[in-house]
């Protein structure tokens, strides 16, 4: 994601506000922990898996002008992968 998000000229900082307005609730809630937040000005789309509200991870980036939105499989698929990190501890 980190790679993708400099292609994008999304910056760190901006990644951090983002998942504050998740938190917040600012962000499109796709059920079992996946959410879609907007980036860079509304031309990006980010994928973030949640892990019990304490841990946010950035699972995936996409330019809006490229496709409009996931597909259900990929969507199935990032639930899986959040219930699995909701089984992680913190180390």
């Amino acid at each position: 994601m980190a790679i993708a998000a400099r292609k994008a000229h999304i910056n760190d900082v901006e990644l951090c506000e983002a998942i504050g307005e998740v938190m917040l609730g600012q962000a499109d809630d796709l059920g079992g922990g996946v959410f879609k937040k907007r980036l860079n000005k509304n031309m990006h789309r980010s994928i973030v898996l949640a892990k019990g509200g304490g841990y946010w991870f950035f699972a995936y980036l996409y330019a809006k002008k490229d496709r409009s939105n996931i597909e259900d499989d990929e969507l199935r698929d990032f639930r899986v992968l959040a219930k699995s990190y909701a089984t992680l501890n913190g180390e």
